[in-house]
């Protein structure tokens, strides 16, 4: 039987990859409206109502977004989450083409691709409309653009790594840990002679610019991110885990099964003499995220890199014996992603997500330290937001129509602050106003503070700054987070006007 050519042998693993890219796309829509609308998406579809170079917690990019999908799909869930959901599918087919760029044949190109759709924290990630849902993507083009360099010894690619970088920085600032840590690699191989190129420092340039607008923001603002970070550092909010924990971490949320894959990757890299640098890569990466008690996920975007280098040693390594390896780990991938999806994502019911989780005895590694419920934080954080909004309607309807006129209804986290937002012009409710996050810098509109319908609270610091405190409901949710189980209190009467208040109650957790 007369050999099938090369060129038409990828041509049919890209094909392959263009239907599993499919897959995860079509995975994702079909369950984008199974739950209901995520904390987060809140906050950045009150974001994009404020489109600005900046906010407190977050480049624009997310923003611009937001207001995208909102202005092209209102408030249809699986439209608002159609963006996030292409940008898996790209990473799926973008991995098969790393692979393929690396050396690899067209099992080396599905196997890669296959690795990104069989990742439980992706699954996660790019179920959301949230700035986690584009790393990947623009981590995964910048590394292609050093493997085009380097396999052509072509500059320019720098020039489009500059453009992705800068992309990359106003979606999220870890990128710029990652670009540090290819400056570091590259420093360290004989790719070093990029780093004289004039493409790559004109990449450099582009990047700087790109960014700017934020920059000035941030500058212009007194550095709100800073401020962030290091209040979180203070509360402990976030799981610190040690080495050993955040390396097991890294085995688990990318799927224990894939396990061997990158790690075989990562080895085959640091052997290979043209692509070493990417492997330093990594390893630069992990000691940062470590040294600096980053989030398990935080490492994630990096992955699919390794993965395609993987791929690539698995298909040499069998290419003259032990080929029914690779149907057996394929198969075992499929199996393995099967199981853990829905643990992952909205396939089931909530009774019967809580039912699964409870059966196989998984439990996932945390990121946050918060009280969440019988369902993960991530599940848990779809949950509630309607009905709060709609308890606070009730509090708010029931006053007079002068009353409502100089009510403001005032949250104490942008989650609840943002379902007031959304879910509040059908139910007659005004935006809210919030003192967290770039809610602050949203400031209190022209509230006075007169009459106060405050969420997230307990009532008792409220006693202290108001004349007359009165619980008028209660929101709580079997599913929610257990911290979003609280009173909604109707205050009357600030000791003080809310507008010489603001500027004192600035809350960047």
């Amino acid at each position: 039987m007369n050999e099938i050519p090369r060129s038409q042998r990828f041509s049919s693993a890209q094909v392959f990859v263009f239907g599993l890219a499919a897959v995860k796309l079509v995975f994702h829509l079909a369950t984008a409206g199974r739950y209901g609308i995520f904390r987060d998406e809140l906050y950045y579809l009150a974001c994009g109502e404020h489109l600005d170079w900046g906010y407190v917690d977050q480049p624009p990019l997310i923003a611009l977004v937001a207001w995208i999908a909102r202005h092209l799909f209102g408030d249809w869930l699986v439209g608002l989450r159609l963006i996030p959901a292409l940008a898996g599918a790209v990473t799926v087919w973008l991995a098969g083409k790393l692979a393929r760029d690396l050396g690899g044949g067209p099992f080396a190109q599905i196997l890669s691709a296959l690795a990104v759709i069989c990742v439980p924290i992706y699954l996660i990630l790019h179920h959301w409309l949230t700035m986690n849902a584009f790393e990947p993507l623009l981590w995964m083009a910048c590394v292609w653009c050093i493997v085009r360099a380097i396999n052509g010894e072509e500059p320019r690619y720098w020039i489009w790594f500059g453009i992705l970088a800068g992309i990359g920085m106003e979606t999220k600032y870890s990128i710029a840990f990652f670009v540090v840590a290819v400056v570091i690699a590259l420093s360290l191989t004989r790719q070093r002679l990029f780093l004289v190129s004039k493409k790559f420092w004109i990449g450099g340039v582009i990047a700087f610019l790109i960014f700017l607008p934020n920059l000035i923001w941030l500058a212009r603002h007194d550095w709100p991110f800073l401020e962030l970070m290091h209040n979180i550092r203070q509360t402990q909010r976030d799981v610190v885990r040690g080495p050993i924990a955040f390396v097991l971490d890294q085995a688990q949320i990318m799927n224990p099964v894939l396990f061997p894959l990158w790690l075989g990757g990562l080895i085959w890299l640091l052997m290979e003499r043209r692509f070493r640098c990417l492997g330093i890569v990594y390893l630069v990466l992990l000691g940062t995220f470590i040294a600096l008690r980053g989030k398990n996920y935080y490492l994630s975007p990096i992955y699919p890199a390794l993965f395609a280098a993987g791929a690539v040693g698995f298909e040499r390594i069998t290419s003259v014996r032990f080929k029914w390896s690779r149907v057996a780990y394929g198969l075992l991938l499929v199996a393995s992603i099967v199981i853990l999806a829905p643990t992952v994502s909205p396939v089931f019911s909530p009774e019967g997500a809580i039912a699964y989780q409870k059966k196989l005895g998984i439990e996932p590694p945390k990121a946050e330290n918060q009280r969440t419920g019988p369902l993960p934080q991530y599940f848990a954080d779809e949950f509630g937001w309607r009905e709060m909004a709609e308890a606070t309607a009730q509090a708010y309807n029931s006053l007079s129509a002068d009353e409502r006129a100089r009510t403001a209804i005032f949250a104490n986290n942008y989650g609840e602050a943002g379902a007031i937002d959304f879910f509040g012009p059908r139910l007659g409710l005004p935006k809210s106003i919030c003192n967290h996050q770039s809610y602050w810098l949203w400031g209190p509109r022209d509230y006075d503070g007169g009459i106060v319908i405050v969420l997230g609270s307990d009532g008792t610091g409220d006693r202290e700054h108001f004349r007359s405190v009165e619980a008028v409901g209660r929101v709580e949710h079997p599913y929610s987070r257990r911290d979003e189980h609280f009173d909604i209190f109707l205050c009357r009467g600030l000791t003080g006007d809310l507008r010489q208040l603001w500027p004192r109650i600035k809350n960047y957790h």
